[in-house]
């Protein structure tokens, strides 16, 4: 009998500007996404499915990436089959979503503080994380920092409804918007929902604004402030013309822009909801079982170990890691299980750092050289807490399922077969979260370390819904539940849930998490006196998703005028845009990082560069510098590139006092 689920269990929506235009999720991990009309059907050329390759609209605004829901049938030989309303065994298919976002009332992001994977001790309350706007103390007025739009059903073909502060059902008393900010912009609404011509699901996120009453000063954001980034349930009901009905549930997550799509990070979001599947919900006891992995099993060379090896080689065009360029791909035939590449495979795994037996906290996070070697460790990112002096993690490693499955390719036991289905998995599923961040976690981009907890799920990649849609209809959402208490096996999550511990708002934290000076030699010690304690290494944090190094594509002569830069000379990508402030006036003017390759070996020879910045909002400009003992002079001087927002009214108020950080943003 067939198994029906709504594909991709965790669907990720992404805000933009742009009023009226939007496009499709990808649906392979590092895939382009999807091209749709007005109505959001997907367009289609001969056949074949047309790819975005504008992603502003012409007015220079970003466009909204939609999430789009199916149902499947998941059939014993694990094919799979979409069914639809043109199904004619269907009668109907009726979907309900509920977004919301409960950032304003959780407590203050403190890297890995509050993460009860850790232990009991390291509670927010034992440790003393504090709530955001502590000073709103009724319980009554911090439910209303949520902001909760209320539920909303589609059925049949081409259905609209917003999630707007204007459309809260009637009978839902605890829908909630914040009030007008003083300065930013005011948060109405947190998107919609479609239906297409076949009676698929489309969510779309809200328009990517932020508004507060107070200046930022940190990544973490600032008290008094809200964004439209938003989670929560989706479920679909399902019947069937014989009288049958079926209750279907998905997630859908809503976040910032990923600038550079068809990039992908080390570890993603699909590989930590891999291993939280593998280890904690049975998805393939032939690998993990009894609370161990199996010596024997035989890993997948294109599924488990790929991956791994040819993601850095794709951080060139987002950051610039020589050391990376180097060690990706592998010079070496990694596909070769023999012993004549055996010792070549082993010494290439020795340079992964082991995630230790939490994945967090022991292993090699602080280990930055191999002390065979001395080369640089992998992965070289930043860890999950390099920034504060409390439960340290320095650097990044693999999860743990992967750096095991790793292993077992150093030792030759890998297969180049075909990939079996995972049971109960889509393709959707995975290549929907792998578009995502799994790692690291400070906080993240679209979600965070409450993804490792298993209370989260009530299957492999399918996220639990805390209750039914009539208990909020009675009591609201809750400001202050802890979805990820240990033992709560049948907790699961409400609307809002997933994004509540992620930085608020969003654009503080994409400003300062680009790069990082992770001390390395003192495992105790991330800071001093509140600057990163020297010696310190030079460490990126998710350059897909906020890129720092990029080849600007600018290749005409007006657009190099306006850009004032030759292209492709390496720069920094958010140049011109140089305080909290400015970033949430200002994100929207970024460019994407698109290959630029065309035929049919682009993605062989791919070529990624900047574009679609919108340089005519920047100001470029030349600085004089001088010799450190003398004036400037005509004939003892160097200049400078620099950059600088161009003045505009129409940007929303931003307070830019004591905005920027005592030791800029290089450092958190």
């Amino acid at each position: 009998m067939d198994q029906y689920v709504i594909g991709p269990s965790i669907g990720i929506a992404r805000v933009g500007n742009s009023p009226d235009a939007f496009y499709l999720a990808p649906e392979t991990t590092g895939g382009r996404p999807l091209a749709c009309d007005a109505q959001g059907q997907q367009l289609f050329d001969r056949g074949q499915p047309i790819h975005v390759e504008q992603y502003k609209d012409p007015e220079g605004r970003i466009k909204r990436q939609a999430a789009r829901f199916g149902v499947y049938a998941l059939a014993a030989d694990g094919s799979t089959r979409e069914v639809t309303l043109d199904d004619p065994q269907v009668a109907n298919v009726q979907w309900t979503v509920h977004l919301a976002n409960k950032k304003a009332a959780w407590y203050n992001f403190q890297e890995l503080q509050g993460n009860l994977l850790l232990g009991p001790d390291n509670s927010y309350e034992k440790v003393g994380v504090p709530l955001r706007n502590a000073n709103v103390t009724n319980e009554q007025q911090r439910q209303q920092l949520i902001i909760d739009p209320g539920p909303r059903t589609l059925d049949g073909r081409g259905g609209v409804a917003d999630f707007s502060r204007d459309s809260i059902p009637p009978d839902y008393r605890y829908g909630s918007f914040p009030p007008p900010p003083s300065q930013g912009l005011p948060v109405n609404t947190l998107g919609e929902m479609r239906t297409d011509q076949q009676g698929r699901l489309l969510v779309l996120g809200g328009y990517g604004h932020a508004g507060g009453n107070q200046p930022i000063t940190s990544f973490a954001g600032a008290d008094g402030w809200h964004d439209d980034i938003a989670d929560g349930p989706v479920t679909c009901s399902l019947t069937f013309k014989n009288g049958q009905v079926l209750t279907l549930n998905a997630w859908c997550i809503v976040g910032s822009p990923k600038f550079a799509p068809e990039l992908e990070n080390i570890v993603t979001l699909d590989d930590l909801v891999f291993d939280v599947a593998v280890r904690d919900l049975g998805l393939l006891p032939a690998l993990f079982s009894n609370n161990r992995y199996n010596p024997d099993y035989v890993a997948n060379y294109s599924r488990d170990i790929e991956p791994i090896l040819k993601r850095p080689a794709g951080y060139r065009w987002v950051a610039s890691v020589p050391a990376l360029n180097s060690f990706s791909p592998p010079p070496f035939d990694a596909t070769d299980a023999s012993e004549r590449t055996a010792e070549y495979r082993q010494a290439y795994f020795r340079l992964f750092r082991n995630p230790g037996d939490n994945g967090f906290t022991d292993g090699q996070q602080g280990q930055l050289f191999d002390g065979d070697s001395g080369i640089p460790m992998m992965p070289l990112n930043s860890g999950s807490n390099s920034v504060s002096n409390a439960v340290l993690a320095k650097f990044l490693t693999l999860t743990r399922t992967q750096y095991f499955l790793l292993g077992q390719w150093a030792a030759g036991k890998f297969s180049l077969d075909a990939p079996a289905a995972l049971p109960g998995v889509t393709a959707l599923d995975r290549a929907s979260v792998g578009n995502c961040v799994g790692g690291p976690l400070c906080p993240g981009i679209e979600v965070t370390w409450s993804l490792y907890s298993p209370e989260l799920y009530e299957a492999p990649f399918r996220i639990r819904h805390r209750h039914d849609e009539s208990y909020y209809y009675q009591y609201g959402l809750d400001p202050r539940e802890n979805e990820t208490v240990p033992g709560l096996a049948f907790q699961g999550c409400e609307p809002g849930d997933l994004t509540k511990r992620m930085a608020i708002p969003w654009q503080a934290d994409f400003f300062q998490c680009t790069v990082q000076y992770v001390n390395f030699t003192d495992p105790e010690v991330n800071k001093q006196d509140g600057v990163p304690k020297a010696p310190t290494y030079y460490a990126y944090w998710w350059p897909p998703q906020s890129p720092w190094n990029v080849l600007p594509g600018d290749a005409s002569e007006v657009s190099q005028y306006q850009s004032g830069i030759p292209s492709a000379l390496q720069s920094i990508y958010s140049r011109g845009i140089n305080s909290f402030s400015e970033m949430i006036q200002a994100w929207h003017y970024l460019g994407f990082i698109t290959n630029e390759a065309t035929g049919p070996y682009r993605s062989l020879f791919p070529y990624f560069v900047e574009t679609e910045r919108n340089n005519d909002r920047f100001v470029a400009a030349s600085v004089a510098v001088a010799g450190a003992g003398n004036a400037v002079t005509g004939a003892d001087a160097n200049f400078f590139n620099t950059w600088y927002l161009a003045p505009d009214p129409q940007r929303p108020k931003v307070d830019t006092r004591l905005a920027i950080p005592k030791r800029g943003h290089l450092a958190r």
